[in-house]
């Protein structure tokens, strides 16, 4: 984590596909956001993420698999909630 503050991550489309949110605490600023987005991303093909350091948020379009998202923000070094939020 770090101390810059350079705003949330790119938008994901609005699609109508459905939507795993979770709130990260740990996430302070845009390399954060940038570092969970990434992660995800990269770890579930055909993922969009957003992440809003300012509201804490992470949205997830593209999957369902809430145990494979919490694992990849937890491998990129923060702390997913323990349940999505609808």
């Amino acid at each position: 984590m770090c101390g810059c503050n350079t705003g949330p991550s790119r938008a994901a489309a609005e699609d109508g596909r459905d939507v795993l949110q979770l709130r990260v605490e740990d996430m302070t600023c845009g390399h954060c956001a940038a570092a969970i987005t990434r992660a995800v991303e990269a770890g579930i093909p055909g993922a969009v993420v957003e992440a809003d350091p300012a509201s804490k948020m992470v949205r997830v379009r593209g999957t369902r698999d809430l145990a494979a998202v919490r694992v990849l923000i937890a491998g990129a070094g923060y702390t997913p909630s323990e349940t999505a939020l609808a």
